[in-house]
């Protein structure tokens, strides 16, 4: 101990004296403050596993099957999150995820330091949309499975920034795909031999439970089909596969409660709801790894040979061949139901409008507030709009158009510049740039069109108070963002109004880097005519799926 200048030295028994106080001090309020930043560790954790990712606009599905998901502890000790034998996996498909919470499973962990995790996949596969030299829409899939010749090594390894520490009674671990890392291609459409690489890229952060506004374990949007109800108000749902797997294997089951009291949308409550309905839900993640939700929607009660799908609208057109019009073609990035079971799932597939019920997804509250009128229906909806759709066709239509029930407008993430802003009421309106790839610019100059955007690589994005901002990255001219929220054409002006920011995604040169690229085999499946319109899908698999 250094004396203060001009003192001189302390004599001893001061000293002595002085260092006896400290000490209890120290012992008598210091010690709790030293324990709280030292966990003490002692029996297991609840740690709920969600999926997520980061993401542009390249891809429009991205289907990983998830085989196991393990932890190594600081001590060197290896603790298994998840495993299932290959071939059974239900494969988790990444773009909807993009900046969103997926949950996964949920598993007893012994407390602790765990500074390793790794993952193991078995099939993967990434979708791409683009149109032909003709103008022809073009959607190219890029798979194999751990089988196929030349694919990447199925253990991967994830990035973890800091160490996990695993205490308390719940933790979340979030397991975020960089998309941009784990696909390589040289170009969407392909009809001959092209290489390209599926390398599962993750970075692992954790977060405590209860949720809180700064993270992300607040769950949007997560559709499922209702497997049980019981009598204090839980629910079991069933989450939807990938389509782009070989074998959708056992689906993922997620528990619901509703002791938070949820607004309902489509049933006057919780008693309304029936086994095999399909129903979208917000909430929040809690300890013991169930949802307490927030919001529950019914869009289409029926239960007998219903099939659902969520993605994007690819194409809209003045009618079907048939005259039954209008005629819609979308892409099922997450499906579940009749077509899904019976193995007559189309991946895209054309939809007629002639009898739809439109509706906007509940999920934002601010829609009455926004600086113009919302709205969704047969005269305004465009391609590189995000739909919710429902059919009870006990029949695939692979050469004609299935009718729809409902089709629902639900959020996007759309990632861009941000060039300009302006106050509108309560709201700032913040104008985006896009990509050229994003969907709206590259669908928007398909012929035969019904419908033009004035400006399709733009977005003007409404923020509020009630908008949820986890970006680090400062909203401000200049800056790449993700927004989230539901997108409406409004007299042909893409108009956002949006739930939540995230940091952004710079414009990626993935699909020219060819570097330690295996070679892939490109497949036509089937062409259409909607109209004057040439419709091409292809698929491209080392093995040539079928």
């Amino acid at each position: 101990m250094k004396a203060k200048s001009g003192f001189g030295v302390y004599p001893f028994t001061l000293l002595f004296g002085t260092l006896l106080v400290f000490a209890l001090a120290i012992s008598g309020c210091g010690t709790a403050g030293n324990m709280e930043r030292v966990p003490q560790f002692q029996g297991n954790t609840n740690v709920t596993v969600v999926m997520s990712s980061t993401a542009n606009s390249q891809l429009s599905e991205f289907d990983i099957g998830i085989t196991g998901i393990s932890l190594g502890s600081q001590s060197g000790k290896s603790v298994t999150l998840y495993a299932v034998p290959p071939g059974t996996e239900q494969g988790i498909e990444f773009i909807h995820a993009n900046g969103q919470a997926d949950p996964f499973s949920t598993v007893s962990v012994p407390q602790g330091v765990y500074t390793t995790a790794t993952v193991t996949v078995d099939n993967s596969a990434f979708t791409c949309v683009t149109l032909s030299s003709t103008g022809g829409l073009a959607t190219s899939t890029f798979a194999y499975g751990a089988s196929a010749t030349n694919a990447p090594a199925t253990t991967v390894t994830v990035n973890l920034p800091s160490p996990l520490t695993i205490t308390g009674t719940g933790m979340v671990l979030h397991f975020d795909l960089s998309v941009a890392q784990s696909a390589a291609y040289q170009k969407c459409l392909s009809q001959g031999i092209q290489p390209f690489s599926i390398t599962p890229t993750f970075t692992l952060t954790s977060s405590a439970v209860p949720a809180s506004a700064t993270n992300n374990n607040q769950v949007r949007d997560v559709f499922g089909q209702i497997k049980a109800t019981r009598t204090n108000g839980t629910l079991s749902i069933a989450l939807p596969a990938s389509f782009a797997m070989a074998s959708p294997g056992t689906p993922r089951t997620l528990n619901v409660v509703t002791t938070a009291g949820p607004v309902f949308e489509g049933v006057t409550g919780f008693s309304s709801l029936t086994l095999g309905m399909f129903v979208e839900i917000d909430g929040a993640i809690q300890s013991d790894g169930s949802l307490a939700a927030s919001r529950i929607a019914v869009r289409d009660p029926g239960t007998s040979n219903l099939s659902v799908l969520r993605g994007p609208v690819l194409q809209i057109g003045n009618s079907s061949p048939t005259g039954i019009g209008p005629a819609m073609w979308a892409l099922g990035t997450q499906q579940q139901g009749f077509f899904l079971n019976s193995n007559l799932a189309t991946d895209p597939a054309g939809y007629t409008l002639a009898s739809a019920s439109f509706q906007i997804s509940g999920e934002l509250q601010n829609l009455l507030n926004l600086p113009f009128v919302p709205k969704f229906d047969a005269s305004n909806i465009v391609p590189g709009q995000n739909v919710y759709v429902s059919t009870n066709v006990t029949q695939a239509a692979r050469d004609g158009y299935i009718p729809v029930n409902t089709v629902t407008l639900v959020p996007q993430t759309i990632n861009g510049l941000v060039i300009g802003s302006t106050q509108a009421g309560n709201f700032t309106d913040y104008t985006v740039q896009l990509a050229s790839y994003d969907l709206f610019p590259t669908l928007a100059v398909q012929p035969g069109q019904r419908l033009l955007l004035n400006n399709p690589g733009i977005v003007e994005v409404y923020v509020d108070n009630s908008t949820q901002r986890l970006n680090t990255q400062s909203l401000a001219l200049g800056s790449t963002l993700r927004f989230y929220g539901l997108v409406f054409n409004d007299n042909g002006t893409l108009r956002m109004d949006c739930g939540q920011i995230n940091d952004g995604v710079t414009a990626s040169s993935q699909s020219n880097s060819a570097a330690g690229m295996v070679k892939g085999q490109s497949k036509i499946l089937y062409q259409k005519t909607a109209g004057s319109i040439r419709q091409v899908v292809t698929i491209t698999s080392p093995s040539a799926k079928q």
